[in-house]
């Protein structure tokens, strides 16, 4: 993989509601590149931002985008469906913000301030969740979609004008596909985490598994049945210490095998309320702590709460971690650390 579209491809979707984190997992996985080249190809509209899945952002591509939303976006309305109640919004309401956001948007890009002024205007709920969920309706219609960012503002744009015209693909063809590239890049895992990360329901879930066939390699461990793709993955350096921000793909895109990153229960054994960073501290792949940034105008001091101590080379290779953050940010790397309070 060689550019940050690519590492949205070989994923799927990857979880984006905290955009800058959403960044660094796109980086995390493309040694050498910055956070400012990551910012350039999604302005470029490389790759998007938009509501599919589950009812949060996810970066897609411009590929993957059409058939990714007539797939899952209709399970995502139905997940939102009392929340549209609660706000208030009807297929009225919906038809309405529609025609609003497709002249508003017509040849730009606006922010949501923007589209917000917009629908006051015409009596339309303009902040909070009645905001919001309009904004999500519309991206799940596949009308609109992330723009280029504008300063410190995310924009809106028309998905037509983001996104070249496609043929519409096999609703067959479209689940095997999504079924096979989240085996293939999650795996191994389950029916139910994949059922988790994409909504659909169980009998999609094993339908699309048959569909895919001996594009996915089956695995029984403990009577659970897993399911990956055939790649042969290189064996990275151990020790090797990866800073995953809370949201990454490694830790949120299950719900059965969640706990197979933490395998010696060391997270899971921390006394009731304990308070840690949100980021996940990964050594070999197996979650030995958490971790937070601080930057400052030319160093970001990485601080991580460690569930064990580690070893000197351990300690190293979270040096060199710390020096790939810091790289990506254009930044000097600091680290600071300490063992995790179990007082509870």
């Amino acid at each position: 993989m060689r550019a940050p579209a690519d590492v949205v491809r070989w994923f799927g979707a990857v979880q984006a509601q905290d955009f800058g984190p959403a960044k660094w997992s796109l980086g995390e996985r493309l040694p050498g590149i910055t956070d400012a080249e990551v910012q350039r190809s999604f302005d470029a509209g490389e790759f998007l931002r938009t509501h599919v899945l589950r009812p949060t952002w996810h970066f897609v591509t411009p590929d993957d985008i059409r058939w990714l939303l007539r797939l899952t976006g209709p399970r995502v309305h139905a997940m939102n469906g009392y929340a549209y109640r609660r706000a208030g919004l009807d297929e009225r309401a919906f038809t309405k913000a529609h025609d609003l956001l497709a002249e508003a948007l017509e040849g730009t890009c606006r922010t949501r301030g923007e589209l917000a002024e917009i629908l006051r205007g015409a009596g339309l709920p303009s902040t909070g969740f009645g905001l919001g969920y309009l904004l999500m309706h519309a991206e799940l219609d596949g009308l609109i979609c992330s723009g280029p960012v504008r300063g410190k503002h995310h924009t809106y744009a028309l998905l037509e004008a983001r996104v070249p015209p496609a043929p519409e693909r096999d609703p067959d063809e479209a689940l095997a596909e999504l079924v096979t590239r989240y085996f293939s890049s999650h795996g191994p895992a389950t029916a139910k985490d994949l059922r988790w990360w994409c909504s659909l329901p169980r009998a999609d879930i094993a339908r699309g598994v048959a569909l895919a066939g001996d594009r996915l390699r089956h695995d029984v461990v403990d009577g659970v049945s897993y399911w990956s793709g055939w790649q042969e993955r290189p064996t990275p350096a151990s020790p090797t210490v990866h800073l995953v921000q809370g949201y990454d793909e490694y830790v949120v895109a299950f719900t059965e095998s969640k706990y197979a990153l933490d395998a010696s229960g060391a997270a899971r054994a921390l006394p009731p309320g304990t308070v840690v960073p949100n980021g996940m501290l990964l050594v070999d792949g197996q979650v030995a702590g958490r971790w937070r940034r601080t930057s400052t105008r030319d160093t970001v001091l990485v601080e991580a709460v460690l569930y064990r101590a580690l070893t000197p080379a351990e300690s190293r290779a979270l040096d060199a971690a710390a020096a790939r953050q810091a790289a990506f940010l254009g930044l000097r790397p600091r680290v600071a650390t300490r063992p995790v309070d179990r007082r509870g």
